[in-house]
């Protein structure tokens, strides 16, 4: 489990378009928003990501970079970028299993085609949502076990803003006797 306020892991990746996504050398003076999706194969990936490409400019506008991450090759990543008619919203690709399970993320094995008709991989990781300061320590962390109800982009603008005005800090870092 990653705890607030400690170091995440590395997070280096080939981004689409050429050039790579490195955590360590992200710009944002407020950190990164870094989403992983589960892949093309899922039809409420795309539409979660539709909403985050609507909303890059909010995070950019309050110092925060946008990434959207999976474990999908560059053609299948190429793909659901095309599909979400994606122009601000950055895509990393080829994510290792192995570096999913350090954020803490769920993996699942294949169950053939989904409803959309697009084959899934025979593993690949569930979705997560996190903020990342510039120092890469956690502020903001959310995990899930399948693909439905995820955290709204526009409440988490939201709390930013409030965040930001309270000097509010990450929470959940207690990792002591209870």
């Amino acid at each position: 489990m990653l705890i607030p306020r400690q170091k995440t892991p590395e997070l280096t990746l080939p981004l689409l378009g050429g050039g790579e996504f490195d955590l360590a050398s992200e710009t944002g003076s407020r950190g990164t928003v870094i989403c992983f999706y589960r892949g093309l194969h899922c039809p409420i990936c795309a539409n979660y990501l539709k909403e985050l490409e609507k909303r890059v400019a909010d995070f950019a506008e309050r110092g925060v970079n946008c990434v959207a991450v999976s474990s999908d090759g560059e053609e299948r990543t190429q793909a659901m970028a095309d599909k979400i008619e994606a122009s601000d919203l950055r895509f990393a690709y080829d994510l290792p299993l192995d570096v999913a399970k350090s954020w803490g993320l769920y993996i699942s094995t294949s169950r053939g085609k989904t409803s959309i008709g697009i084959e899934e991989p025979a593993l690949f990781s569930e979705p997560g949502l996190f903020m990342v300061t510039p120092e890469q320590t956690l502020y903001y962390g959310s995990t899930q076990t399948m693909p439905f109800v995820r955290p709204h982009f526009s409440e988490l603008v939201g709390a930013l803003d409030f965040a930001i005005a309270n000097d509010y800090p990450a929470r959940g870092e207690y990792t002591g006797t209870v």
